[in-house]
């Protein structure tokens, strides 16, 4: 009862608070309230009285307060936020979309930048191209109407013209479009993880041609024209090379073996007393094996032969002007001290050494034909027989090898072991001639001697279109022309390597093999002409005052008036380093040569019978001039 009663009065006391809370509130307008009518006060209390009751009803049921009610709610608000959004997303998103965005737009602009660059040197290559076609398409529309009423030779000719030029329009078309292909490549960059971007497998088809701008060369080998070498096995020929250096007696020798099989004579190499000591960089046996008989034997050989009684029957000279057989008293002399009797010295037609007319295989079997046992013919280096035939790949001699003069097999493995220590398959090699150059080149028309500047753009363009990335270098030059030049071929801003053979370490192993059989310098021999790179190359000069100049690398005249006189001298470049040399200029994928330099043209050599040469082989700045010259003496 007492509960009952207390619990009335409470109810009681609660209601007397409502009360007193609405008088405290008698002018309150309802959140609706539109006018000013007579009823308002009417209605206002109303409201009142409903507010009254809807307020002691939810307190009957003993609801919390507006604080309690936040407090409930809040968490349940945020927790359904939560849940409804991706809120590390949204923070990753938030912070760092302006920094990936400047990430994206700066790769895009740095590749459209770089695109337009391409597509501006796109632009004039097609000029270029355009240009050459119109003026080429003249003389060969020419040529085509002549030859209608000329010989069946001028007609071979003209269509050797005509495919020449078509495989040149192909090159450069194909070099274009992979210029566009580069330009794709970079303008999709930014996009390499879009699924959707452009793939090469949505390339054109080019009808089976070859997409690279620098690809091997087909030799034709099965379309060479060939001779059988079959000598009868007491007949010979003596060798006599006398021009230049190492180079110049190896393109010597290869025309006496032309000789030897017209002549159908067994080859003599000269002893290394009058000559070069040739087993140290070639492997005379290997020429016997590739022809599967015996056709070269050396000096030792043949005087074994000949039980130390030689004599050679006939001399005959190839070339009678400036100086019959391009010999003097002095290098007789020095045949007779090997113990060797000789016949006179004669010419079998009128040749100058300066002007050098074209022959046949007919015009030598006829004049150099002969029943003697032994004959000797003069220096034919600067001879004119057959040379398409003796130039083509594979040379004009029919065998089973690539090539019947190259490196001895100890050579060709060093150079191999250097390419793969520093080179690797892909590489372009650069024969960089210097010394002596300058006073060479300038004398022909145009000079081939060209400003370190100049050069180096027409190296770096080569790098690009072969896609290689380091150079090695053969050079003779100094290290401030060198260092010079490193500094200037550089490709997308990054500097391309010039790579040249190191001196000898003792931690380094590529080249233990020469070091292991003693190969790893020999003595220097100094001959006619003019300094010809960095391995002491020459190449044959004008006659000065009825004789041959020679200017050594130290400087020393080593001929006299007459003639040149064999000179020995340990330079430090031996002829072993030489041949190294062009071994692995011959390995490379793009080589870039020296014009007129002979050095350059036995590595061409090499490439052909190899089958290395690559369709971007070229000479340095080939097609353009330099664009300084200095004025002569």
């Amino acid at each position: 009862m007492e509960r009952k009663d207390s619990s009335s009065d409470e109810e009681d006391d609660r209601e007397n608070l409502i009360e007193q809370n609405d008088r405290k509130l008698p002018n309150s307008r309802s959140a609706f309230h539109i006018g000013n009518g007579g009823d308002d006060d009417d209605i206002d209390g109303r409201n009142h009285v409903f507010h009254s009751r809807i307020r002691h009803r939810l307190s009957s049921l003993g609801l919390p307060n507006k604080k309690f009610m936040v407090a409930i709610f809040l968490p349940l608000v945020i927790v359904v936020l939560y849940l409804s959004t991706d809120v590390r997303g949204l923070f990753s998103a938030a912070n760092l979309s302006d920094v990936r965005f400047d990430s994206f737009s700066d790769r895009l602009r740095e590749s459209e930048l770089r695109a337009l660059y391409l597509l501006r040197r796109q632009q004039l290559g097609l000029f270029a191209l355009w240009n050459q076609t119109f003026h080429d398409s003249l003389p060969i529309s020419s040529n085509s109407t002549n030859n209608s009423s000329s010989s069946s030779s001028n007609s071979s000719a003209s269509n050797s013209e005509q495919n020449l030029f078509i495989d040149d329009l192909k090159s450069a078309v194909l070099r274009q479009i992979s210029l566009n292909k580069e330009i794709q490549q970079v303008l999709l960059s930014p996009h390499r993880g879009n699924p959707s971007s452009i793939s090469d497998s949505d390339d054109p088809n080019l009808g089976g041609f070859d997409f690279r701008t620098c690809r091997k060369v087909d030799q034709k080998f099965s379309e060479r024209r060939t001779i059988e070498w079959k000598p009868n096995s007491n007949k010979f020929l003596f060798v006599i090379c006398l021009s230049g250096q190492m180079s110049n007696h190896l393109i010597c020798l290869e025309k006496h073996m032309f000789f030897a099989a017209l002549l159908n004579r067994v080859l003599v190499i000269p002893s290394s007393k009058l000559d070069y000591q040739y087993n140290r960089v070639l492997d005379i046996d290997h020429v016997n094996k590739c022809l599967g008989r015996k056709v070269v034997v050396s000096f030792e050989e043949f005087a074994e032969m000949k039980k130390n009684h030689i004599h050679i029957n006939r001399f005959l000279c190839y070339f009678s002007d400036p100086q019959p057989c391009y010999v003097d008293d002095e290098h007789i002399k020095k045949l007779k001290g090997l113990g060797i009797t000789l016949g006179k010295v004669e010419s079998v037609w009128t040749e100058d050494v300066k002007q050098p007319s074209k022959r046949t295989a007919q015009d030598v079997q006829s004049k150099f034909s002969t029943n003697d046992d032994v004959i000797a013919i003069g220096d034919v280096f600067f001879s004119d027989v057959e040379k398409e035939w003796v130039m083509q790949p594979g040379g004009p001699l029919a065998h089973n090898c690539q090539a019947l003069i190259e490196p001895s097999r100890f050579i060709l493995l060093t150079a191999q072991r250097f390419v793969q220590t520093f080179l690797g398959k892909d590489f372009v090699a650069l024969h960089f001639r210097r010394h002596g150059f300058l006073k060479f080149c300038n004398v022909k028309q145009p000079s081939c001697f060209f400003p370190i500047p100049q050069a180096a753009d027409c190296i770096t363009r080569m790098v690009e279109r072969a896609n290689t990335p380091v150079i090695y270098l053969s050079t003779d030059a100094a290290e401030s022309e060198t260092g010079l030049l490193q500094s200037l071929i550089l490709l997308n801003g990054k500097p391309v390597p010039l790579v040249k053979r190191p001196a000898r370490n003792l931690a380094e192993k590529w080249d233990a093999l020469l070091y292991r059989h003693g190969l790893e310098g020999d003595s220097q021999r100094w001959s006619c002409g003019t300094s010809d790179g960095d391995n002491g190359e020459f190449m044959p000069t004008a006659e000065e005052e009825g004789g041959i100049g020679l200017i050594g690398i130290d400087g020393i005249t080593a001929c006299s008036s007459s003639a040149c006189s064999v000179v020995k001298g340990d330079v430090g470049w031996g002829r072993v380093e030489a041949m190294l040399d062009k071994t692995i200029c011959a390995m490379s994928s793009v080589f870039i040569g020296a014009p007129g330099s002979t050095f350059t043209e036995d590595i061409l050599r090499l490439r052909k019978d190899w089958g290395s040469a690559s369709s971007c082989d070229e000479y340095l700045c080939q097609g353009e001039e330099p664009n300084f010259v200095a004025d002569n003496e």
